[in-house]
């Protein structure tokens, strides 16, 4: 149903500043340097196949759902989509924000390849499905974005597609619209429906696709079954964070703070029972191995360590007591460090970063601290920073697994 060989998305961008006296200059060229969105990319996909695409910011996700959908055409290479195409790349893409959302639902449906009478049929299940029944003849510029893409997501998902694109679309709407909208899309992937899906969420990801790819600056990192994806992309957000990091650590203490210098870290690994823990679940066990090696003499150094969720949130903290006495170093002394704790998190990515003081927390010795990242899968029902473990009983009978809905799952 799709396939992608060697394609390559090239843009332009401006070294300078757009003025408008230069650009009436004769022979004026603004100096512009190249910028690939995209490199090299091979891809294949069968009818039914579901794929999840991650990747940071700028890594390319939304260029090849561009592609995918024929909004732009490739630099290089070729791209080949059979059948008929439903994308939602952007929120209330093809909406005219002037008309109603019944006139948009016509308009929308007719793009998509369906007649006026199709329409006519579906409209109903269309308006159900989008819970938008009273407003349905308000002018969609007084449309929310969650209800922008509810109508979008409804729309699509109901004529029928070969292809869907979908970029982003569980992120905007309550739990129960999210539900129902992997509800509808394993129902349709079950009819033949080859589904392609860009989401930060990586539970989203995990939940939907049994196989991903993780793009980073354009290029095909990896491809395979989506939890060891997550672990790639974890994998290469902290090779990232460790060239971008060039700041000395968050000393935990209260007070003035000074550089001192003389700690090096010389071993960092974040680690499980089977290996380096990139992607863990819920009440997993985990050790934060470090090797600290002083160059010059300190007695009692307080060691903190900090897991902060993805938006820099605090989400745990552990150090030694200040003050205490427990052990002095001289200088060329080396040290294996170990943090051993659980991980009773809620599901999401957290970072994990280390520092080391002075006992009076005031003395930074480390020079420098990289934060390693780690996806917690959560349990399923479950959401925010921490895992109490809460189970829902109705008449004594507990109300457990929510993964049914996976399109994984046959």
């Amino acid at each position: 149903m799709i396939r992608l060989e060697g394609v390559g998305k090239r843009y332009w961008q401006l070294q300078e500043r757009a003025m408008l006296l230069r650009s009436l200059l004769p022979f004026r060229r603004p100096t512009r340097s190249e910028l690939w969105a995209l490199r090299d990319v091979n891809l294949s996909l069968e009818e039914g196949d579901v794929l999840g695409v991650i990747g940071p910011n700028g890594a390319g996700k939304t260029t090849m759902l561009r592609l995918l959908a024929g909004v732009t055409r490739p630099t290089t290479g070729r791209v080949t989509v059979r059948g008929r195409v439903a994308p939602l790349i952007s929120v209330g893409v093809g909406f005219h924000r002037e008309m109603s959302g019944r006139e948009n639902v016509y308009v929308n449906g007719m793009l998509l390849g369906l007649t006026k009478a199709e329409i006519d049929r579906r409209f109903d299940a269309i308006v159900d499905f989008a819970e938008l029944g009273e407003f349905i003849d308000t002018p969609v510029k007084f449309y929310s974005s969650g209800m922008f893409m509810r109508l979008g997501f409804a729309v699509a998902v109901h004529t029928d597609p070969q292809v869907l694109l979908v970029d982003e679309v569980l992120a905007v709407g309550d739990l129960a619209f999210q539900i129902k909208c992997a509800e509808r899309m394993r129902e349709i992937r079950a009819a033949g429906t080859t589904i392609v899906m860009v989401s930060h969420n990586l539970q989203s990801i995990r939940v939907l696709c049994p196989r991903a790819i993780v793009l980073g600056h354009g290029r095909v990192e990896f491809d395979g079954p989506v939890e060891d994806a997550i672990a790639r992309h974890h994998q290469l957000l902290g090779q990232q964070l460790g060239r971008e990091s060039g700041g000395g650590p968050r000393p935990s203490a209260v007070g003035e703070v000074r550089q001192v210098g003389g700690v090096t870290v010389s071993e960092r690994a974040l680690l499980a029972q089977d290996g380096p823990a990139h992607y863990v679940e819920s009440g997993a066990a985990l050790r934060l191995r470090l090797r600290v090696r002083f160059d010059r003499p300190a007695a009692h150094p307080r060691f903190t360590f900090t897991i902060r969720s993805a938006d820099g949130s605090l989400a745990a903290r552990v150090n030694t007591p200040l003050e205490l006495a427990h052990r002095s170093f001289e200088a060329g002394q080396d040290v294996l460090v170990e943090l051993q704790f659980v991980a009773r998190l809620g599901g999401g990515t957290y970072f994990v970063e280390e520092s080391v003081t002075t006992s009076d927390g005031l003395g930074v010795l480390s020079e420098q601290a990289r934060p390693i990242p780690f996806e917690v899968g959560p349990r399923p029902g479950a959401q925010g920073i921490a895992d109490v473990e809460g189970v829902i009983t109705l008449d004594g009978v507990a109300v457990r697994d929510q993964r049914s809905f996976g399109l994984g799952v046959p």
